[in-house]
């Protein structure tokens, strides 16, 4: 089952400041990601975050586009199925789930 895509305003903002090639990519794993975003364990695609450097980040999972250097931040909405996308970023660990953090709060 496909769970629908929706970005937080600063996410929309970060997706569209990507390059063109950069940003179809970007498309296509979030686009595969949702077709099973659960975690792993569960059989799915997604990374779950729980408590990182200092932060809770229960709730959260990450998909990280190691060639590109890119991390997708994202949560889940299990009524409707809906798959939030927090943070779309070229930066180190640490500034992304504080990104993350401060925008679920």
């Amino acid at each position: 089952m496909k769970w629908d895509i929706e970005f937080l305003d600063e996410a929309k903002k970060e997706r569209d400041a990507l390059d063109g090639s950069v940003r179809i990519q970007v498309y296509a794993t979030i686009h595969k990601v949702s077709k099973n975003p659960v975690a792993k364990s569960e059989g799915g695609y997604g990374t779950p975050l729980g408590h990182k450097r200092g932060l809770n980040l229960t709730g959260l999972f990450k998909i990280k586009l190691l060639k590109l250097g890119i991390r997708i931040v994202y949560m889940l909405v299990k009524e409707g199925n809906k798959m939030k996308i927090v943070v779309i970023a070229a930066r180190a660990d640490d500034e992304v789930y504080e990104i993350a953090s401060r925008r679920i709060k």
